[in-house]
């Protein structure tokens, strides 16, 4: 017998939006430097060895980002410990709209996802380093 989904991805990611706030890639290039902001790169490892990154992003990928915001987990990761605004963002902004909903339920704040993500970052001009490191 197949499964019945009765709540799809986009409708989570609609719902996500609706609750979070989504920056216009312009003024997420304008934050990008400052040291009161964090930009945390979702992606997969492999789509940023192919795609580039960020200067200055942290990496945290998506499986890891509620043991690695919790500071009762063994995975915490220091970085989300700073009083920082914390801009999250993905490939196409999916994946940063739901991330960005699970850290403000968690108690991170303030936080916000970059519409478009970095396709959108990359289209506009922003920033782009072609190395496969990344920081984790």
């Amino acid at each position: 017998m197949a499964q019945t989904i009765t709540v799809h991805a986009d409708d989570l990611v609609k719902a996500a939006e609706s609750e979070v706030e989504t920056l216009d890639v312009a003024d997420a290039i304008k934050l990008h430097g400052r040291d009161d902001v964090v930009f945390v790169d979702l992606r997969d490892i492999r789509e940023l060895g192919r795609d580039g990154r960020m200067p200055g992003a942290f990496h945290c990928p998506r499986g890891m980002l509620e043991f690695w915001i919790d500071p009762q987990s063994k995975y915490h990761k220091a970085e989300f410990a700073q009083d920082k605004r914390f801009i999250f963002f993905c490939a196409a902004g999916a994946r940063s709209a739901l991330s960005t909903q699970t850290a403000q339920r968690m108690g991170l704040r303030p936080v916000a996802h970059i519409r478009g993500g970095f396709g959108a970052w990359k289209t506009a001009g922003g920033p782009v380093e072609m190395d496969s490191k990344a920081k984790s």
